[in-house]
């Protein structure tokens, strides 16, 4: 529909008569001003509202402006913003960490004492409602041409079963030709495993027992006391511990190969915290056994969580080291082994297995762990799927469980070449699991290439899609100001209202109780199109309000009272007006997100079957009870008309 301004719009917008018209004429400045000024007027239509949506900033007072890097609904209707050290290596070395809690419902904001760096932490939902948080940062990089100390990995081993040690940071390594290097971390290197072997004669009589030592070893990082190509080598040499005397001295000792001026990447912390909702604080659980930067978390269908990939506490990609969080015992233990680039997007599917879209960010080789399959946990197998386009161009694509989630259909969005490559796709591919033997098509093309797309199921079984960008963390002025809505029963895309705010690297966006989406973060490399001004982390909040919910004029469904948990038969029922009962037509169970780095996958939305009892006033929903397509946790219950108007959300515990 074309919109026309009002005749007081004319006046207003042309304000003292030539002056502006002449102004126009002769600056392209005032043109530009003019059609802005139209452009807001339009979109503040309620015609234009109700087909398209709108968007506004949210007030966030100055003390509570961070650089989300984090971002997770919580139970009690809460978004718990976390920054860590925000990407900013100022407040890494002055130790300032930090998060903010945001109440939507009341605009309110509370910053939360933030025990260790959680940038490029890893994220998911317990089943009681508490936010799993593991790795962070331990160590910003230094770029190529920047090293000016040589520095790598040094691997410790202990040969003594008897006592582990400890080497605090700054222990002194020196390599055989006196060239002495300091350890960035402490560490802790284990007691030896000792082992005792019988053997037998050939006539059946017992030999003596014999003892098999096998040394233990951590790895720290090292780096060289004085520049120099002195500290330089490739060659494996064995290095002495200063300040080891007697039996630790023969026993403890370092071993490298590689210590270069090359490049040092991010290292990550073994550290992780439950964040408790009810109590708005962390709390320490046992640490991984690895190290974790850019690690995904995701929820198991028995509750407990799967850590993967991420840089560990040398800079290298893990190597296929998963780890299990039991949220019983608040303990780690060894998981599959299998080799992922950082933040993979797995998502648990029916049945258990898990689906890698090939969806990640940032780090690892081009040519490894890329392509998407179903990963089999019980028998850590992996069966390669087929029909991608563009598989080279899936770092920093989004992903998505497409609604509803009983369907068992995925969606790949957009994404681009490995590394700081310029390249970007439009494509969107979806593969359904449902079939015998599965395979990616393409769905609707993105109108441009896009990276970073934020991706929000909705409880109308759509997909809410915004911002992004071109190039490389919106390199040349490349954010994508647009957003659309993905109709899986159509199969296309539908214009939404545009954003104001763009949106890159290190930004999110979730679905909120009340049927909104919540946009947080972005931080750009620069801040022009010629790449010479450098950019700002983005700290506004921006909210989309769907079409659906201005057409609604505050007339929308309504749950009255009813449990927090299913009973034995995973029903809950509803008080409802006999108005609500006979406009409600479906119901969906929606978790809430975590998300980071476009990478969410906790969200996804599950159908559920519905009964109305006119005569009691109720409206019962009952939740499947394969955990493997709900996995146990808290969700939000959204009910919907015939318009596709939501209700506020109900809170729902599955356990």
């Amino acid at each position: 529909m074309a919109y026309r301004p009002s005749a007081q719009f004319k006046k207003t917008l042309l304000g003292s008569g030539a002056v502006l018209v002449l102004a126009a004429l002769n600056a392209p400045a005032a043109v530009s001003f003019a059609t802005d000024k139209y452009h807001a007027y339009k979109i503040a239509q309620p015609d234009y509202q109700k087909k398209y949506g709108s968007w506004a900033l949210v007030d966030v007072p100055g003390q509570y402006r961070v650089n989300a890097i984090h971002a997770a609904l919580l139970h009690t209707g809460k978004v718990l913003l976390v920054a860590g050290s925000g990407n900013n290596q100022k407040k890494f070395d002055a130790g300032t960490f930090e998060t903010v809690l945001w109440d939507p419902a009341k605009n309110t904001f509370k910053k939360i004492p933030t025990p260790e760096d959680f940038f490029c932490s890893g994220h998911t939902q317990l089943p009681d409602g508490r936010l799993l948080v593991a790795g962070g940062t331990a160590r910003y990089e230094v770029l190529d041409g920047e090293v000016k100390k040589a520095g790598g990995a040094m691997r410790v081993k202990n040969e003594s079963p008897d006592k582990a040690v400890t080497l605090k940071k700054g222990t002194v390594f020196r390599s055989p030709s006196g060239v002495e290097y300091v350890s960035k971390f402490d560490v802790t290197v284990p007691k030896a495993k000792r082992e005792f072997e019988i053997s037998y004669f050939k006539s059946g009589q017992m030999k003596p027992w014999k003892t098999k030592v096998t040394a233990a070893e951590q790895r720290v990082f090292v780096e060289a006391v004085k520049e120099g190509p002195q500290a330089l080598t490739t060659e494996a040499a064995q290095y002495e511990i200063e300040g080891l005397k007697g039996t630790d001295a023969d026993n403890v000792y370092g071993l490298a190969q590689k210590i270069t001026t090359e490049k040092q990447d991010f290292q990550g912390i073994k550290a992780a915290y439950e964040f408790d909702p009810k109590a708005e604080k962390y709390v320490p659980v046992a640490p991984m056994k690895n190290a974790r930067w850019y690690p995904t978390l995701v929820t198991l269908d028995d509750g407990k969580v799967l850590a993967v990939s991420g840089l560990n506490d040398v800079g290298d990609v893990v190597p296929g080291d998963n780890e299990i969080y039991d949220p019983a015992t608040k303990k780690w233990s060894k998981g599959p082994f299998r080799y992922f680039p950082t933040y993979p997007a797995l998502f648990l599917t029916k049945g258990g297995k898990l689906l890698y879209t090939g969806s990640n960010a940032g780090y690892g080789p081009a040519e490894k762990g890329r392509e998407p399959g179903l990963w089999d946990l019980k028998k850590n197998s992996f069966t390669k799927l087929p029909g991608l386009t563009h598989p080279d161009q899936l770092e920093t694509s989004a992903s998505v469980l497409l609604p509803p989630a009983q369907k068992q259909r995925l969606m790949v969005l957009g994404g681009g070449g490995v590394g700081e490559s310029a390249a970007s796709t439009p494509r969107t591919s979806i593969i359904d699991l449902s079939k015998d033997n599965p395979s990616f098509s393409d769905g609707p093309a993105l109108p441009q290439g896009t990276r970073y797309l934020g991706s929000v199921l909705l409880p109308d079984d759509t997909v809410f899609t915004t911002g992004g960008s071109r190039d490389y963390r919106g390199r040349g002025a490349s954010d994508i100001l647009k957003a659309q809505f993905y109709d899986p029963k159509s199969n296309s895309f539908a214009e939404a209202a545009e954003p104001t705010v763009g949106r890159n690297y290190h930004s999110e966006a979730l679905l909120l109780p009340d049927g909104r989406v919540a946009t947080f973060g972005s931080d750009p490399l620069y801040g022009d199109a010629d790449n010479t001004k450098l950019g700002v982390f983005e700290q506004r909040i921006e909210v989309f309000t769907p079409p659906s919910l201005h057409r609604a004029g505050g007339d929308r469904p309504v749950l009255g009272a009813g449990p927090e948990q299913p009973d034995k038969n995973g029903t809950v029922g509803y008080k409802a007006t006999a108005k609500d009962l006979d406009r409600i037509v479906q119901a969906r169970l929606m978790r809430p997100s975590a998300v980071t780095h476009t990478t969410d996958v906790e969200q996804r939305s599950v159908e559920l079957a519905m009964a109305k009892d006119k005569g009691a006033g109720t409206v019962s929903v009952t939740i499947p009870k394969d955990r493997t397509l709900v996995p146990p946790g808290w969700y939000m219950l959204f009910v919907t008309d015939a318009d596709g108007i939501s209700s506020q959300a109900k809170w729902v515990r599955v356990s």
